[in-house]
């Protein structure tokens, strides 16, 4: 069935008719109540009222976020307040709530358990670097999980390369196979990956597979999820889009995972899409970056998986049926330390953004970063800028492929202030960069999922790995002075005079960049 047929039959289609009936029954709603207009009209702005006391009051919300909310209440005071209390802010039901607090339980019941020998990495972590501890410390009491040793890393500067690892690494499983995307489409890469699976199942292996529905809108067909069960996989579908008059429709699953036996993981900017390996060129070359893990460190991730897939499926696992043997932990050789970590918009916690201002705020030689989207705030432009001045070498490498021509130019929009501060930002004249990194002083670097804009900082479930005196964090380093010779250095003068029109589009996304 070709792309053009799926469209039409699958679930696209039935998401535009929806919308399409909703859109007539709110005119049907006004004409309705056009001879009782006074007292509709009364109502809606009661709504507003209530709506901007409510974000006024909501001390945890960005200001700019709020800003982007209050514009268009102010504008259409009729239905802004219904569009706030519809997409502005999501609320977990008694269930969600209650399953949520059950598996925070398990998790914390998990990771308090003292090891052997009493001490534990954060411990020996405080003796080795106060400053570095202060990271772990709070990494771990915002996302559960604590720093760990006994892990060796693998860092992938490219898709190709971590697309044949996880193949390998897949050959070898034995027991589970957790797999957790954002976008799945079929193709080279998925097909590859599928095939293995449907082996390792046959073989007896326990397969989890977890994708995000909106992610896949366009790249899978409808009840996909039917058919990977089918073939003996055990699927959870997060976050369905059923419809778009929910704030749900906000909060996406945007993480990375995959992992074997509970002994190797894989994370990064990669998803299951034949575009992430260059197998077809979709904006020119696409550049993306990987880490696997190896040891004590995975268990934090197979945690972190099975807690979402428990919230998600409404399911109940026994965690510690999946951590690995403890004598083959103890095996692994010390590969500085380890904590992965994830940001989940529910708890109100800014766990990526904080993680990423922490590194900035505490480097002393450089901070060199890669980012798709550089759609940011008023606290991620003023850490860059005082890194920058205070003489710290603070470099951004970009896409000049855009993606998404709107958020290109917002991003664009964004260099200006940072120039001026003496951040250096560059380009990647080949393509589409699609890498999330952060490393820092020789010492600590972090790769994950978390894009330095509004959506994944705010609204989207996110991973990572932060990464102390670990063997990779030079391999991101080398990997990105080695983007630079493959990227074009941006200046003030690069950017001409901007008609008024384009200022105003502009000054209209600035506004609302954090819902864009």
């Amino acid at each position: 069935m070709n792309h053009h047929l799926r469209f039409i039959l699958g679930k696209v289609l039935y998401i535009i008719l929806f919308v399409t009936i909703q859109a007539a029954a709110l005119v049907i709603m006004f004409f309705y109540f056009r001879d009782k207009f006074a007292y509709f009209y009364l109502i809606c702005i009661l709504l507003s009222l209530a709506a901007t006391i409510h974000i006024l009051n909501n001390t945890s919300s960005n200001p700019a976020y709020k800003i982007a909310w209050l514009i268009p209440i102010l504008l259409f005071p009729i239905f802004g307040g219904l569009l706030y209390l519809l997409f502005g802010k999501y609320r977990m039901t008694k269930r969600e709530r209650a399953a949520g607090q059950a598996v925070q339980r398990q998790i914390s019941a998990i990771m308090d358990i003292a090891p052997p020998s009493g001490q534990t990495a954060l411990d020996i972590l405080e003796q080795q670097s106060p400053e570095a501890a202060l990271h772990a410390r709070y990494l771990f009491r915002s996302s559960g999980t604590p720093p760990c040793g006994h892990t060796q890393t693998t860092y992938f500067p490219i898709g190709e390369t971590m697309y044949a690892a996880i193949l390998r690494e897949l050959e070898s499983a034995e027991s589970f196979i957790f797999m957790e995307y954002f976008i799945v489409d079929e193709g080279i890469m998925w097909d590859g990956i599928l095939e293995v699976l449907e082996r390792k199942i046959r073989q007896g292996v326990e397969v989890r597979f977890m994708y995000d529905d909106l992610g896949c809108l366009f790249t899978l067909p409808r009840h996909y999820d039917r058919i990977l069960r089918e073939k003996g996989l055990r699927v959870c579908v997060f976050n369905p889009f059923n419809t778009i008059l929910s704030p749900r429709f906000n909060n996406r699953d945007h993480r990375k995972i995959c992992i074997i036996d509970g002994k190797t993981g894989f994370t990064g900017g990669i998803n299951l899409a034949d575009e992430y390996i260059n197998a077809y060129e979709k904006h020119g070359h696409w550049k993306d970056t990987g880490i696997l893990l190896r040891g004590e460190a995975v268990w934090s991730m197979t945690v972190q998986y099975l807690a979402l897939w428990d919230f998600a499926a409404g399911e109940e696992d026994t965690f510690s049926r999946y951590a690995p043997p403890a004598d083959w932990i103890a095996q692994i050789p010390h590969d500085g330390f380890l904590l992965p970590y994830t940001d989940i918009p529910l708890d109100e916690e800014l766990v990526g953004e904080t993680a990423y201002l922490n590194l900035i705020n505490r480097s002393e030689d450089y901070v060199y970063i890669t980012t798709p989207y550089l759609v940011i705030d008023n606290e991620m432009i003023t850490s860059l800028c005082t890194a920058a001045k205070s003489g710290i070498d603070v470099r951004i490498i970009t896409p000049h492929v855009p993606d998404k021509k709107t958020v290109f130019f917002l991003t664009r929009s964004y260099y200006e202030p940072l120039l001026k501060a003496g951040v250096r930002i560059y380009e990647y004249t080949p393509g589409f960069i699609h890498a999330k990194t952060m490393v820092s002083d020789d010492t600590y670097a972090i790769v994950g999922t978390i894009n330095l804009d509004y959506r994944s900082l705010y609204l989207h479930l996110e991973d990572a790995v932060w990464m102390y005196r670990s063997s990779a964090v030079k391999d991101v380093k080398y990997d990105f002075l080695n983007t630079l010779t493959s990227s074009q250095e941006m200046h003030l003068e690069d950017f001409g005079h901007l008609s008024w029109p384009k200022k105003l589009w502009l000054g209209i996304l600035h506004a609302f960049a954090p819902l864009v």
